[in-house]
């Protein structure tokens, strides 16, 4: 390959599960896109299509499938068998690979894909294609380090990122999280390990913000607090709580917009509706694009995603964590570092009741400069760092 004039780029996101593989890999590809590179996204997210794809980035969609357990898997629209779905997968993805005749493979967070169906490309590309550059992007925080080490090996990954991949990129920084000691990465592997820095997003203008403000009429004298559960497919609890807060008794000065997550069960969205509605509270199951939304807040509460966070910390605005534990303590373990260094408060899953809640909401919102200040300072440069290492493929090249 490289015969082109163009460079391609594919990106492989499984996404069987909410919204950060899909928003991280989208957000990568509009830096990385420009007239003499095409980005070509593989991803099973069943809402890709509702995000605005900038010029020279277009998607695949491969059948969508959602986790069961931390190991068994469903087909979510089409009623075939499990296996049936992931050979469908896994053949678009080949076949993709060969047509589109990349010069880079970036895939994200699965070192393997989904069940080991990106393995097969990346074999193909090493046999058939040695110029093309396969490239892991890691998140920050996988997983706590005993169930990353115990999955890698039992899945043999340790040999397949010396074996099949150029480099690893893990969008943090190592003084934060250090994933080549909490994972026990080979000594052999660590060469090709690039820690970019934290992925910024786009940023929002004061009268952007303001105009989000006002779409939710949140007066210049008020407080505007936003709820995510990104995918919301496990984020009623924290909504639930924060709606029977209210309802026992309102916040003074607040105002309040609930973003569920497209994921959310429909009973769980209708119960959440009828209350939000009843106490004057905006209500939404999605919005595109929610840097405006954050850029709007006073105070942001989340579970305290990858993407989420990053995105809150591009905008400066103060953050509440609530981080799920379960299946995964990636949630809690980038909280606890974070808050560590000032940047965001936090409330642990197990903690989360309505005093509880309530307490922490009000000293923050008394004292919001206590957390911008350190965020003044907390620099995301990971696009950066990214766009350095396409330079250097290119001049290879």
């Amino acid at each position: 390959m490289g015969e082109h004039t163009l460079y391609n780029i594919l990106m492989y996101s499984h996404d069987t599960y909410g919204l950060g593989h899909i928003r991280r890999t989208m957000s990568i590809a509009s830096h990385l896109r420009a007239e003499d590179v095409n980005v070509l996204i593989l991803t099973g997210s069943p809402i890709a299509g509702r995000f605005a794809l900038p010029e020279n980035v277009d998607f695949v969609r491969i059948p969508g499938m959602i986790k069961k357990t931390n190991d068994e898997y469903r087909s979510l629209s089409i009623r075939i068998d499990p296996e049936h779905a992931l050979n469908i997968r896994k053949s678009i993805i080949l076949a993709t690979a060969r047509s589109f005749e990349p010069d880079l493979f970036i895939v994200d967070k699965e070192p393997l894909g989904l069940k080991k169906e990106v393995l097969p490309t990346l074999q193909w590309l090493k046999e058939h294609s040695p110029s093309t550059r396969s490239v892991l992007g890691l998140r920050d925080i996988m997983d706590d380090r005993d169930t990353v080490r115990r999955d890698w090996q039992h899945k043999d990954v340790y040999r397949h990122l010396e074996e099949l991949y150029s480099e690893i990129w893990v969008y943090g920084r190592q003084d934060i999280y250090d994933a080549v000691k909490e994972y026990d990465i080979p000594q052999q592997v660590r060469k090709k390990i690039y820690f970019t820095g934290y992925l910024p997003r786009r940023g929002v203008s004061a009268t952007v913000a303001a105009r989000a403000r006002e779409k939710f009429c949140a007066g210049t004298s008020e407080k505007m607090i936003v709820l995510t559960t990104g995918g919301g497919g496990d984020g009623f609890k924290m909504m639930d709580i924060y709606l029977a807060m209210f309802e026992e008794k309102p916040l003074e000065g607040v105002r309040t917009v609930l973003i569920t997550g497209p994921f959310m069960p429909i009973e769980q969205r209708r119960d959440l509706t009828g209350r939000a509605e009843k106490l004057g509270i905006k209500i939404r199951p999605f919005y595109p694009c929610m840097e405006e939304l954050f850029a709007a807040a006073d105070l942001v509460i989340s579970m305290g995603g990858y993407n989420t966070l990053c995105e809150i910390l591009s905008q400066g605005t103060v953050s509440l964590i609530i981080p799920r534990d379960r299946p995964r303590q990636e949630q809690l373990l980038r909280a606890r570092a974070m808050q560590a260094r000032g940047l965001i408060d936090y409330i642990s899953w197990q903690e989360l009741a309505v005093p509880v809640l309530r307490k922490k909401i009000t000293a923050m919102l008394d004292n919001l400069d206590k957390y911008r200040l350190p965020m003044q300072g907390f620099s995301l440069d990971g696009i950066n760092c990214i766009k350095e290492r396409l330079r250097s493929f290119r001049r290879k090249d």
